[in-house]
């Protein structure tokens, strides 16, 4: 059992290693995510702002994940064009979209405040 367990656990970080190799715009969030990190730091958020920042990071991976893994399902399953496979894939990638600009607001609500002190 623990064995499967271990298993489990190295297929969840085989798919972030194939999220990253395979997905430039993971590289965008991984950015995006090391500059909310880094501003995290500089401004000493708070636990809160912590939690609420680490949740929309692991949102947005989460969102983009599950946004290729339909991808590859939906080529695996309509090889050629199908209007049906596109809307598919256009839903999930709504859905990133989605994600990122909720933590998009997410950051402006917390450092928003803080760069615009910071600043004057």
């Amino acid at each position: 059992m623990l064995r499967r367990r271990l298993l489990s656990f190295q297929y969840a970080f085989t798919g972030i290693a194939t999220l990253m190799r395979s997905t430039p715009n993971a590289w965008i969030h991984l950015l995006a995510a090391l500059a909310a990190i880094t501003l995290g730091f500089f401004f000493s958020i708070s636990t809160i702002e912590w939690c609420l920042v680490a949740l929309a990071i692991a949102f947005v991976f989460a969102a983009e994940a599950f946004n290729t893994a339909l991808e590859h399902l939906t080529d695996l399953a309509s090889p050629g064009h199908h209007p049906l496979a596109g809307k598919a894939k256009d839903l999930a990638a709504g859905a990133v979209l989605l994600a990122a600009l909720g933590a998009a607001a997410v950051g402006l609500l917390i450092f928003g405040p803080k760069v615009l002190a910071w600043w004057n």
